[in-house]
């Protein structure tokens, strides 16, 4: 099975500010964002991404570490992306992707600069065009790993109203999930914009994970906690899907298809979840003890 990395809470951090890079790394996220992007003024753009890249190639603790670059376009994109592909990061945001050209130009500038095999393309998905063309978006390249849904921009875009239960996006949220899983990438929530509502952000996270995101991106480090929470898998979800596993190997064994586990039929299908969930629950139990 390919290997399983946690990225519940992926927290953004301004290339411009100091003292939250050097802090970012002892928050606990399983992904540190370091954003050139929105979070940097334009005046700011060149110093922010020297830091940037200075704090990377230094280290920064075992968090899966992205670096989130000005869009196709800008000024500023053709020299992040050459910034990024020696930066060390594992993985380079693009942000408000339309179609898989953006993806295909980010990949050819990248290899252009050497960038090694390793470094990841991750795509913002944030307006509505990039939505209608999530699944030619998420086919685009070997090297594209997640897609992460931009609900501040496409709520703009959309000229909808941010409510409570995100009826506004649930549409949009569950094609950014489809286009990802079919072809085998992991998805990101948007961010929650109300720091006051911690109910609401824990509902927030609940209703991610129940249309099938990997984790939620993040604003502000006093919502990790919430978010790792809320998508990390539980001990009885752990465990059920041992007896999963454990069933099934045995049905097979004894020359049979199917086994009901738990009142439930289980087949090939539910196997390989169950993998997936004692895998997750594994590697997280590796970062954290």
């Amino acid at each position: 099975m390919t290997a399983v990395r946690p990225r519940r809470s992926a927290l953004y951090v301004p290339g411009a500010n100091a003292r939250a890079l050097e802090k970012a790394p002892s928050l606990g996220a399983d992904v540190i964002i370091v954003d050139l992007e929105d979070a940097v003024a334009p005046a700011a753009k060149e110093e922010a991404r020297r830091a940037a890249v200075e704090s990377i190639r230094r280290g920064m603790g075992p968090a899966e570490i992205v670096l989130r670059v000005n869009g196709a376009g800008t000024p500023w994109a053709e020299a992040d992306l050459r910034a990024a592909a020696g930066s060390g990061a594992d993985a380079v945001l693009l942000p408000k992707v339309d179609g898989p050209e953006g993806i295909r130009e980010a990949e050819r500038a990248l290899e252009a600069s050497r960038a090694p095999d390793s470094l990841a393309l991750w795509a913002m998905i944030e307006t509505p065009r990039g939505v209608l063309r999530a699944a030619d978006v998420a086919d685009a390249s070997p090297r594209l790993a997640c897609l992460v849904a931009g609900t501040s921009d496409l709520v703009k875009d959309l000229r909808a109203r941010h409510t409570a239960a995100r009826t506004e996006v649930l549409v949009s949220l569950s094609l950014v999930v489809l286009a990802a899983r079919a072809s085998g990438l992991s998805a990101l929530d948007g961010v929650h914009l109300d720091l006051a509502d911690d109910a609401g952000f824990a509902e927030a996270c609940r209703q991610g994970r129940d249309l099938g995101f990997d984790g939620k991106t993040l604003i502000h480090p006093r919502t990790i906690a919430a978010a790792r929470l809320a998508f990390t898998p539980g001990d009885e979800e752990v465990a059920a899907a041992r007896r999963v596993i454990e069933a099934h190997a045995a049905a097979e064994a004894a020359g049979r298809g199917v086994v009901v586990v738990d009142g439930r039929l289980v087949e090939a299908l539910h196997v390989a979840e169950a993998h997936r969930v004692v895998a997750l629950a594994a590697a997280i139990a590796a970062r954290h003890g």
